[in-house]
């Protein structure tokens, strides 16, 4: 039988992200049990049948839940405040599940234009071809929000930072929108992280992540999850959920409960990192703007006092001489990498461009300001001198 590890008070982040949310077996092990299977079997054949009624506890099959998978739903809740939460195999399946499942034929979505090119896809197109209208507006306009709903708007949704331009929206003035409509807000909270943005204190509904991202933050595994409050799970996640089956694998969650015991430390250096790069970047000529959440400069840094603990791990920055110079940049570069993903121990690199951001028009990407110079900078965990050092390298080479 499992234990469950129920701490007697309330933990603190770090603390909960070692401890939260453990469940151990008869064998008393110190980390946590990896279960990897498929099903569960049961002592009769009426045991079997209150289970499936949801009568008695347990688990019946791994696409549904898992101990291990169970153990990192519950320790992101610690963390997030969330009163339940589902895991899913990667971040979009945690965008699809809760955007799919929040709407039906007719209804209507209002979502900030900023999105990963993903997201949009999901938006635009996936709701579009199951009947569900969208409009798009600039997220840190508040009277867009309000111009654009409709009586059968029933979600809003946005991410905040976005990517790659590091825009940060007022999530508690949306949020009071979307409820006055009688609208959901969902926030997508991958670049903030947990550690530093609270998007459920701030009013939102629902929250997600791609937990490939800091939550892993290691390289290792594909990851998602979705957090709200119990009844939402239950009456609009969970059936939607049991069916299509985005669930996360045991292996890939027991990956991501061990990147959460370092999340603290590890977004706490990156966000270090971050900061001092987008000091050294700013101080460049060949850089014609730095776009970091915890610069006085940030267009939004009213905002992001009031909402975000810390300034994002990530910074955006704008290159003279467009595309020629950015790959020259990149390709200059010696410990920071070229690769699309995020969040990582790493520091990575990316030009938006012609890779997250290329499936749309060139008017889009102009209307979201990436331009052919822009390149998303993801800070790792290495020592933030050489990061610099590596840097002003590469720039003397543009």
């Amino acid at each position: 039988m499992l234990k469950k590890n129920d701490a007697a008070r309330p933990l603190r982040p770090a603390t909960a992200m070692v401890h939260g949310g453990t469940m151990r077996s008869g064998f008393g092990e110190t980390s946590e049990a990896l279960f990897l299977t498929q099903g569960f079997v049961y002592p009769t054949a009426e045991a079997a049948e209150a289970r499936f009624k949801g009568e008695e506890p347990g688990f019946v099959y791994s696409r549904y839940a898992n101990p291990t998978t169970r153990m990192f739903e519950e320790r992101m809740m610690a963390l997030e405040g969330a009163e339940d939460a589902r895991a899913t195999a990667s971040g979009m399946a945690a965008v699809s599940a809760a955007l799919q499942c929040s709407v039906r034929a007719g209804d209507h979505v209002v979502a900030a234009r900023a999105l990963f090119g993903s997201c949009r896809y999901i938006i635009e197109t996936v709701l579009g071809r199951a009947g569900v209208a969208c409009t798009l507006v600039d997220g840190r306009d508040l009277e867009q929000w309000k111009a654009a709903v409709r009586p059968e708007t029933k979600l809003f949704f946005l991410e905040s930072p976005t990517n790659p331009t590091l825009e940060v929206i007022d999530i508690r003035a949306v949020a009071e929108i979307a409820h006055e409509a009688g609208a959901r807000l969902i926030v997508d909270n991958v670049f903030a992280t947990p550690m530093q943005q609270k998007p459920l204190e701030l009013g939102a509904d629902v929250v997600i992540y791609s937990a490939t991202k800091h939550i892993d933050g290691q390289g290792r595994c594909l990851g998602g999850v979705i957090l709200s409050d119990a009844q939402w799970i239950a009456e609009e996640l969970q059936d939607f959920f049991r069916h299509t089956g985005p669930s996360l694998s045991p292996f890939n969650a027991w990956c991501l409960l061990k990147g959460l015991e370092t999340l603290p430390l590890r977004v706490a250096q990156q966000t270090a990192n971050a900061a001092r790069l987008a000091d050294a970047l700013a101080a460049s000529s060949k850089v014609s703007r730095v776009l970091y959440p915890g610069r006085a400069d940030h267009p939004d840094a009213e905002v992001i006092a009031r909402q975000m603990s810390g300034g994002s791990t990530l910074l955006a920055l704008d290159l003279k001489g467009g595309k020629e110079a950015a790959f020259r940049f990149s390709n200059a570069l010696e410990i920071i990498k070229i690769s699309n993903n995020l969040g990582d121990a790493k520091s990575l690199i990316t030009h938006p461009a012609t890779t997250t951001h290329k499936s749309l028009t060139d008017e889009a990407r102009a209307e979201l300001g990436i331009g052919p110079g822009l390149l998303r900078l993801s800070a790792g965990i290495e020592d933030g001198a050489d990061l610099v050092d590596d840097v002003e390298r590469a720039l003397a080479s543009v």
